[in-house]
């Protein structure tokens, strides 16, 4: 199955399609009005590379620390997507994996599993 990884922590909106055979990605820009579409934006994606919300297995969530907007609703969203399509997440933070040298979004689900990063539990971190 598909992996997504979604990150709005910053300055640019990231989403990352991690295929068997491939990897797609996009940003867009973080403003108030895309946090507002972060569900458009997901959907537009996924199927602007024939795939569907159906078709993801897992997403991995950059929880923080960054924008208290952009993090609180990039949670809610894949909260929702958990209720509503039994999709399962992971909440990590590049924090997590220190002592890594080259950590790049593709590695994510890798890190997860080598830092023992627990599913299904939100824990954000916010910028004060």
């Amino acid at each position: 199955m598909n992996k997504l990884v979604i990150d709005v922590t910053s300055e640019k909106i990231f989403l990352m399609i991690i295929s068997k055979d491939d990897i797609y990605n996009i940003t867009k820009e973080n403003t108030k009005i895309n946090y507002e579409k972060l569900t458009l934006i997901i959907n537009n994606f996924l199927n602007s590379n024939n795939l569907e919300i159906r078709d993801i297995s897992t997403i991995y969530v950059n929880r923080g620390p960054g924008s208290f907007a952009g993090i609180r609703n990039s949670l809610s969203i894949v909260k929702a997507f958990n209720v509503s399509k039994k999709i399962d997440y992971y909440c990590f933070s590049f924090e997590d994996f220190r002592g890594e040298i080259d950590i790049k979004y593709e590695n994510i689900p890798n890190l997860c599993d080598k830092f023992k990063i627990k599913k299904n539990l939100i824990n954000p971190i916010y910028l004060s």
